[in-house]
């Protein structure tokens, strides 16, 4: 019987693969579990414009994320924090960079997707990568200086 993926399944294959397993497998373990879906011609046409939509999207957030490469490259990001001679009270995260980029620049960015291997936690430059796309990293400069106040 031949059945369409809609998980991946060790020993089978990944989502979207055309497999063919043992008919008793189907009916009592794949299909119930919605594991897989028979492969009919409209199950199969589906799965086309399924994949069709998912690599338009695809395309249209890789263009997206090089729009906002073009934007962010050139920023040197200005971080003010409490700060002793050169250490600073706490610590700078994703989280406060991705709201300080938002406050002055009106850019958002997810903060998980800030590549930060640790918390800075001293004042100075750092070159920080954002990953808005798989294929395109960006560059973010982010400067911690001591606030005046």
């Amino acid at each position: 019987m031949k059945v369409i993926l809609l998980e991946p399944l060790e020993n089978l294959g990944d989502v979207g693969a055309v497999v063919n397993v043992k008919s008793g497998y189907a009916r009592n373990f794949l299909l119930p579990r919605g594991f897989a879906a028979l492969a009919t011609d409209s199950n199969l046409k589906a799965l086309e414009a399924k994949v069709r939509t998912q690599a338009k999207r695809a395309a249209e957030r890789k263009v997206e994320a090089e729009k906002l490469k073009e934007i962010l490259e050139p920023i040197t990001l200005s971080l003010p924090v409490k700060a002793g001679e050169s250490k600073i009270y706490g610590s700078v995260t994703a989280r406060d960079v991705a709201d300080r980029l938002e406050a002055l620049h009106q850019i958002s960015i997810d903060p998980k997707r800030l590549a930060l291997p640790k918390p800075i936690k001293e004042l100075g430059e750092y070159a920080l990568t954002y990953k808005p796309h798989p294929e395109v990293p960006v560059a973010l400069k982010v400067s911690v200086v001591a606030d005046k106040d």
